[in-house]
């Protein structure tokens, strides 16, 4: 039976800190009910974001609030405490968290004492010192990055058709986005594919007054879908004028202005920054053993590697593949992985608190699916590879099944029937990253804040 009392410590709210709590309040539901084990979920966000619909949602297929789902309501079995975990004591068996009340009150961090730890935080957008990319870039990580940079769009439009400077008309309608992975690729395509039906309803811009560009450093893009569905990708971007920069790098973005190692230069107001991610933060802050690459050294049964009651997966965790037929070789970071470790990683913690024996995670990679824009998609399945239609109808298939909750899928299903009846909404809401913009104007304390 479980060790009376146990905590379970979740650090992040993400694919693997959600679901290794769902599998944990299923398989503990006698312990959590009679109060022997607890589980508690430390969390920035009171959702959890499902990015791969991001693209979708920045272009107005999907409702923002249907591509997050609310932890409080799924974790009905589980304490969650929105915060961010900012130092782990393992020897001690302690977390340190900083609250919203903590900053409210100013008072101390609040100290989490734990018996199991899953650390599952997930990574951040990793940026290099490029000048004037921290005043002007644009990520796409978040839910509210989507959505702003969609608002940012249109604006940008709204902005070219009003204007009578032809510097400023070019400038806002060159689109740069930097990074050829798949946030990059599937947010270029999505995002242009809604402004060039956007451009239909403004009597003055057509979709060829519109720059899109993608640089990417390497030689390719959309390295996971394999070679041959790489290449088909770039010429059907550039078959839609879309700009594609291979081994290219952006210099400086400095005054609006995207200059690449190329040479090229390119007045811009919207620079989008997708070029990988880093893991995050919180690791470097614990005792835990790490890799060269600042990942956690973890064991194919998902605990912390040379510690006990330490646990990860996902991006956090550099997690060996021992479906591999090369020695040596980590599961990649990503989604599909992620989910399908969070269930072992439950299953294996509920194991240890039993006194039972722990599984090793392994799954073969099963491929690649990305969304080009609408009914346009590249896909590397089991060995077969689709494109166009297909690859598309493939991508909204698989993930509509990963989404969590009956309740998401239907509400996205239902949307993506709906924009299939109806036209696209090309609606820009910017004035909801000012909300109190129009009251302080009428409050008389100023002109309103100008959106970027």
């Amino acid at each position: 039976m479980v060790k009376e009392p146990a905590r379970i410590l979740v650090v992040g709210g993400g694919y693997v800190g959600l679901y290794t709590a769902l599998r944990l309040q299923k398989k503990l539901k006698a312990e959590l009910r009679s109060g022997r084990a607890e589980i508690v979920v430390v969390t920035p966000e009171p959702y959890m974001t499902y990015q791969p619909f991001l693209p979708e949602a920045a272009a107005g297929s999907i409702s923002p609030r249907h591509v997050v789902v609310p932890l409080r309501r799924v974790l009905d079995r589980c304490k969650i405490v929105i915060g961010e975990a900012q130092a782990i004591d393992h020897s001690k068996r302690v977390v340190s968290v900083t609250t919203l009340a903590n900053e409210e009150e100013g008072s101390d961090p609040l100290q989490l004492a734990y018996d199991e730890l899953v650390l599952a935080p997930g990574s951040i957008s990793r940026t290099l010192p490029v000048p004037g990319l921290a005043d002007h870039g644009i990520g796409f990580k978040t839910v509210e990055e989507a959505i702003g940079l969609r608002n940012h769009v249109i604006e940008q439009m709204d902005i070219a058709s009003s204007t009578r400077d032809p510097a400023l008309r070019d400038a806002a309608l060159t689109f740069v986005f930097v990074g050829g992975g798949y946030a990059g690729v599937e947010a270029l395509g999505e995002l242009e594919n809604m402004a060039r039906y956007a451009a239909r309803y403004y009597h003055n811009i057509k979709p060829d007054d519109m720059k899109w560009i993608l640089v990417e450093a390497s030689d390719r893009i959309l390295p996971e879908v394999g070679e041959e569905m790489g290449r088909y990708t770039v010429r059907e971007l550039r078959g839609r004028n879309i700009d594609v920069r291979l081994e290219t790098r952006l210099e400086t973005c400095e005054d609006r202005v995207a200059v690449l190692d190329d040479g090229s230069r390119f007045p811009s107001r919207t620079l989008v920054w997708t070029a990988g991610v880093k893991p995050h933060p919180i690791l470097a802050a614990t005792d835990l053993p790490k890799d060269d690459r600042g990942r956690l050294k973890c064991t194919a049964r998902l605990t912390v590697d040379g510690t006990t009651h330490a646990w990860a997966a996902g991006d956090a965790a550099a997690v060996p593949d021992v479906t591999a037929d090369e020695p040596g070789k980590e599961c990649a970071p990503n989604a599909q992985h992620a989910v399908r470790q969070a269930t072992v990683l439950g299953d294996n913690i509920v194991a240890s608190l039993r006194k039972q024996p722990l599984k090793e995670y392994a799954h073969k990679y099963a491929g690649s699916v990305a969304s080009l824009g609408l009914h346009k998609g590249v896909a590397h399945v089991y060995g077969r590879k689709l494109k166009g239609y297909p690859a598309w109808f493939m991508h909204r298939v698989y993930h509509l099944s990963r989404v969590p909750t009956f309740n998401r899928k239907a509400r996205v299903l239902a949307e993506w029937t709906l924009s299939g009846l109806f036209k696209r909404e090309i609606v820009s809401l910017g004035s909801l990253e000012h909300p109190r913009a129009e009251f302080e104007l009428a409050a008389g304390g100023g002109r309103p804040k100008e959106s970027s």
